[in-house]
């Protein structure tokens, strides 16, 4: 890797982006979900030729400023006037529909980005919806919200719709993602719509989706409209129509424009920005979610960016961050190498601003900490200085296996070990989901870390299944093999006596 670029701290959060979408990494394994071994196979294929690949009008429901709203994006032609407008009503015929309008903008080449928010929704209701496309109404679809005061998501890690490319299927043909076809986004996108149908088969009261980031696989640049087949294929299954995902941006999104276009993310704060955009939050009964573009290494703009989430909403419950880079992980690909980077200097804003949950992605593996909070010590700062090492505040250029640079990331201090459930818990919970459309998977780190509690990989696509009430944060794991659900961890609880913060 002699004589790649080196990047000064000028321009760090760039190279950050461009580091970690493809620079330092270990190769992935053999390991993958092959769709191809599916009965629906066939017809799919066909769908996707005829259909889903060619198509980028796709809407994406996302969580709005809080529970009462619900933010809207999609493409339309640019052949027309856009029509960025939202109909949205109880009955099924659309009348009585209440109307929001909202703002268009330059999309790709061909494409206008719409978005609108519908508000005052109310719990326990189901709500028809159309959106516009240059003057006419798309065909009726619809969304079901659930209690706001407790409430079960879906926590997806990398989805990464293209990642299968190399990899040879049962019928010896080798995924690429090089043409108009690409055939490896085809793959995991088959993956994904059985995930999410296996997921909502067996929760059918989810009111949402948590992805914590890398939803497509390919690094394109700027507006470059390469990544839109993988797009089409992560918005294609039908529940995409019904259920909002708060998406974090993985380093495979960053480098692009086509994120910000797709999805309409609440309170955009326009810190921690790369090309894809930037950190955002939201309020959902008793929780505040907190999104970080950890690409961004710039842990000053995520303090700001959290501070105003916490000053929106100062009471609730609980304090949930997603970032993408996992800090605190136990895959080899990442945890004790990018991720790591970062772990000095977000640990201690964990504890300055009493979060409770950290869930993370990037490392597709499982994983589930103990509690862990800062060790109140000063840390050495490191940034990444090329495709191979880290430089420290003084100039000085280390090797990621240099013993200075592990020893200064071990920042932490284990708050709690108790397994099952915590009541009243000092300390951060740190989640690492492993891939949810299994599109690649990664080895552990041979040893296990003694700030995890419970990992695996069993190469299988997974999800998580968190339920939150005033008093209570749990969650579910669960892998998919052969078709049929499996507990890879106990449920985990954190409990609260008490939810004052004052």
């Amino acid at each position: 890797m002699n004589g790649r670029k080196k990047y000064g701290a000028a321009v760090i959060s760039v190279a950050l982006t461009l580091v970690l979408a493809g620079g330092y990494a270990y190769a992935a394994t053999q390991h993958f979900a092959d769709s191809t071994k599916d009965g629906a196979w066939d017809s799919w294929v066909q769908k996707w030729d005829s259909q889903v690949s060619r198509d980028y009008e796709k809407v994406a429901l996302t969580p709005g400023a809080d529970e009462t709203q619900m933010n809207f994006a999609w493409y339309s032609k640019a052949d027309g006037t856009a029509t960025p407008k939202i109909e949205l009503s109880t009955s099924s015929d659309m009348s009585g529909a209440a109307v929001f309008e909202g703002g268009a903008s330059q999309a790709i080449d061909g494409y206008m980005s719409n978005k609108a928010t519908a508000t005052a929704l109310k719990e326990n209701t189901t709500y028809f919806y159309r959106y516009y496309k240059n003057g006419m109404p798309s065909q009726t679809a619809s969304f079901k919200t659930h209690s706001f005061n407790s409430y079960t998501m879906l926590y997806v890690g990398d989805p990464q719709i293209g990642a299968s490319k190399g990899q040879t299927t049962s019928r010896g043909d080798k995924l690429e993602n090089a043409s108009a076809l690409n055939t490896a986004a085809r793959n995991d996108s088959f993956s994904w719509n059985k995930t999410l149908n296996t997921a909502m088969g067996a929760n059918p009261d989810i009111s949402f989706v948590l992805s914590a980031g890398d939803q497509i696989n390919k690094n394109v640049e700027g507006r470059d409209p390469g990544n839109e087949v993988e797009y089409a294929g992560f918005l294609s299954p039908d529940w995409m129509q019904k259920l909002p995902v708060a998406t974090t941006i993985g380093n495979h999104d960053s480098t692009n424009e086509s994120y910000s276009y797709h999805f309409n993310n609440p309170h955009d704060t326009q810190l921690g920005k790369t090309t894809a955009g930037g950190d955002y939050f939201y309020k959902y009964g008793p929780a505040l979610y907190v999104v970080l573009n950890t690409n961004n290494y710039n842990c000053a703009e995520h303090e700001l960016a959290i501070k105003q989430a916490v000053a929106a909403y100062p009471d609730t419950s609980w304090r949930i961050v997603m970032i993408h880079q996992d800090i605190y992980g136990s895959g080899l690909d990442h945890s004790d190498s990018d991720g790591i980077v970062l772990r000095s200097q977000l640990t201690p804003l964990m504890d300055k601003y009493d979060v409770d949950v950290v869930l993370q992605g990037h490392d597709h593996t499982y994983s589930r900490s103990y509690l862990l909070k800062s060790d109140s010590k000063t840390h050495s700062k490191y940034d990444f200085y090329d495709w191979d090492n880290v430089k420290d505040e003084a100039g000085n250029v280390f090797p990621y296996n240099n013993t200075a640079y592990q020893d200064e990331n071990n920042c932490y201090t284990i708050a709690n070990t108790m397994s099952g459930s915590v009541t009243n818990a000092d300390g951060t919970l740190y989640m690492e989901a492993n891939s949810s459309t299994g599109s690649k998977y990664y080895e552990l780190i041979p040893t296990q870390q003694d700030y995890i509690a419970v990992r695996n990989q069993n190469w299988n696509p997974t999800y998580s299944v968190i339920h939150v009430n005033q008093n209570s944060f749990s969650i579910d794991t669960y892998e998919i093999a052969g078709g049929q659900l499996q507990k890879i961890d106990q449920t985990f609880t954190l409990k609260k006596t008490s939810t004052s913060r004052r």
